[in-house]
């Protein structure tokens, strides 16, 4: 607006005024100073502007010179209607006031009148609300009186069940009102403890009265069903085993309803093995048991799997019965009753065992029936006490197959002693001894793959190879007695080599094998020394070396001694040429009867180790200048190495 005011003014002249004075004029400072203002970023003058262009609309002299009077009378306009408004504001609370001031009036006056109606009533008040706090009471009494007979007596319906009915079968309601006559016994402790002691102890007899009827009930109805639990197939009813949990309190009656079942389980399991045995299962199968009494092994063995059998099955019914009673009343006893119930079968089981043995079946048939035996004593075990009677018979039947085995054991080594065989003509093992030999290998087959565990097997091992290998050692001995050296070395090692190589197949056989081989080793250097005697016989060096052994200093040189002379020496070295030409002419007869392809090849290996030896010896003592011969290279041309060599 300012901008079209001046554009509107004439021009006017500005006289030219030097620097210092329009830096010390107030109008020059004053309008230098709204000449550098920014309207733009003054708020309250862009608001006055925009107020003022709402009825300034023509610049014109007249407009500008008028304007502040235009703007008075126009402020006096707006307080004209300010004016104006408040007073229509003041008449409306004017009214209001007076309408407030009538409804206090009013309000007053009714307060006079209800302080007049309360002193008129007042009396009437204070008996209704005795009244009021007198029925609050006497409901609250009511309210206490049957919460107390809720909890501390048994309503109509409750009583007839624990009385039962003619028919004399328990229901789930029974269970629940035996439960609701414990928990009045025990709330009737609370009772004690505060001043309704009279009252406590008149419920707790009454509970208590209730309680043995019930338990005297409970406890007739659980025999008569555990008395019909005599069947092969067994289902325990739920109210059965609520039964036992409830009887669980009371120790006695618990005890008596677990040997009822006990005793009709037991005759259960009896009539079942008899049936196993002679009749067989259900339309004949699985077939008799007793049809297999040619076999012993299986038909101890079917025995002994349904005593297995049945002990599990026995186990799962007990435990089935007791799953809802505490694990202090009731695994105490499992394992008592289960050995009881499986007691009746211990006499026809024993006796059929027996049977078995006494019909001599063999060592090997023994021995496995008493691996046998001894595994089912050992998983049995885990169902039964350590005491039961079914596992004091398996014990008892298996030290009676193991003494009867060893006995067949130590019979068969005594048959041996008693006739021994003379040694075959190829030196090898007698029939008597393969016999044996064979006995061993099916006992030890059978110990090696028994299921018994690994300790108990190994002992038995230790006390088989003493029954069996200790006579064998003994027979053999004996029937090489008369034999010739090389012979008897020869018939030892092929008779030891068979154990050897028999043992050698199975465990826990260390410490044997190295006693074994320890007796081969002493019998081989028998056969070597015969082995390199005979080469040194038949090659001329023998009568040498033996006169070069016994030779002393003081008898002169070598050379002097009858039989030590060149043309002797020179022949004898001419017969070891020829064997050096073919070693293997010159092998004693019985190194073929050595059946060990290795064994005889250790023989021959340190048997021509021997005779290299031999020759080195008998070497060394004709080269010495002490022997007296003037050219030894003459008469031995072969060095020692070369012997080696050759012979190697």
């Amino acid at each position: 607006m300012s901008r079209e005011m001046a554009a509107t003014d004439k021009p006017v002249q500005v006289e030219q005024v030097p620097l210092d004075s329009q830096a010390s004029n107030p109008l020059s400072r004053k309008l230098n100073k709204i000449l550098e203002t920014r309207l733009d970023n003054d708020k309250e003058v862009l608001e006055a502007l925009k107020a003022l262009s709402t009825f300034f609309h023509e610049n014109s002299l007249r407009s500008r010179r008028n304007l502040r009077g235009d703007i008075e009378r126009r402020s006096l306009a707006i307080n004209e209607q300010f004016a104006q408004a408040i007073q229509e504001v003041k008449e409306q609370l004017d009214s209001v006031y007076l309408d407030v001031e009538a409804m206090g009036s009013c309000c007053q006056e009714m307060t006079n009148r209800l302080k007049t109606a309360r002193n008129q009533t007042s009396d009437l008040i204070n008996k209704t609300t005795k009244l009021q706090t007198e029925s609050q009471r006497l409901q609250m009494r009511a309210e206490v009186a049957d919460a107390f007979l809720n909890r501390f007596q048994l309503t109509a319906e409750e009583v007839k069940v624990l009385r039962g009915t003619r028919d004399g079968h328990l229901h789930e309601d029974f269970f629940k009102a035996m439960a609701r006559v414990k928990q009045i016994h025990n709330d009737c402790k609370i009772l004690l403890r505060t001043n309704q002691q009279t009252a406590g102890l008149e419920i707790m007899e009454a509970m208590a009265l209730h309680q043995e009827t019930a338990y005297e009930r409970l406890y007739r109805w659980t025999q008569g069903e555990c008395r019909m639990l005599s069947s092969d197939s067994v289902e325990v009813s739920p109210l059965l085993c609520q039964a036992m949990q409830t009887l669980q309190d009371r120790p006695v009656l618990f005890k008596y309803s677990l040997d009822e079942f006990g005793t009709a389980r037991r005759t259960a399991v009896v009539r079942g093995f008899i049936d196993a045995l002679t009749r067989g299962g259900p339309s004949g199968t699985p077939r008799p048991i007793e049809l297999h009494a040619h076999d012993p092994l299986r038909y101890v063995g079917d025995m002994l799997a349904w005593l297995h059998q049945a002990s599990a099955s026995e186990k799962e019914h007990l435990q089935s019965l007791v799953k809802l009673v505490s694990e202090k009343a009731g695994n105490l006893q499992l394992e008592d009753i289960i050995g009881h119930i499986t007691e009746g079968v211990c006499r026809p089981f024993k006796v059929r065992v027996e049977q078995v043995l006494v019909s001599e079946p063999g060592p090997v048939v023994l021995y496995k029936l008493a691996n046998l035996l001894k595994f089912y004593h050992s998983i049995i075990g885990q169902l039964l006490n350590s005491d039961a009677v079914l596992l004091s018979t398996i014990s008892e039947v298996h030290e009676l197959c193991h003494r009867m085995f060893y006995n067949s054991l130590n019979c068969h080594a005594q048959r041996l002693m008693e006739k021994v065989e003379l040694p075959p003509a190829d030196l090898g093992p007698t029939q008597s001894l393969n016999q044996t030999l064979s006995l061993l290998r099916q006992v030890l087959a059978s110990h090696d793959s028994s299921v018994v565990p690994l300790d108990a097997r190994q002992d038995d091992f230790a006390k088989v190879l003493s029954c069996v290998l200790d006579p064998l050692l003994q027979m053999s001995a004996v029937s090489a007695s008369k034999l010739n050296p090389a012979d008897m070395a020869v018939y030892m090692v092929n008779c030891i080599y068979a154990m050897q190589s028999t043992l050698a197949l199975y465990e826990f056989t260390d410490q044997r094998l190295e006693m074994l081989e320890g007796q081969i080793e002493a019998h081989l250097d028998t056969i070597i020394n015969e082995q390199a005697s005979f080469v040194l016989s038949r090659a001329g060096l023998a009568h040498i070396y033996s006169i070069i052994q016994r030779h002393q200093p003081q008898e002169g040189p070598l050379s002097s001694i009858h039989g030590m002379d060149c043309n002797s020496l020179k022949s004898a070295v001419s017969k070891f040429d020829s064997y050096l030409s073919s070693p293997d002419s010159l092998i004693m007869p019985q190194m073929n009867f050595i059946q060990s392809t290795s064994l005889r090849d250790k023989v021959y290996k340190q048997s021509t180790e021997l005779v290299s030896a031999s020759y080195e010896y008998i070497y060394q003592h004709i080269m010495d200048s002490k022997s007296g011969y003037t050219e030894p290279r003459s008469i031995l041309i072969r060095t020692p190495q070369q012997v080696k060599t050759l012979l190697g």
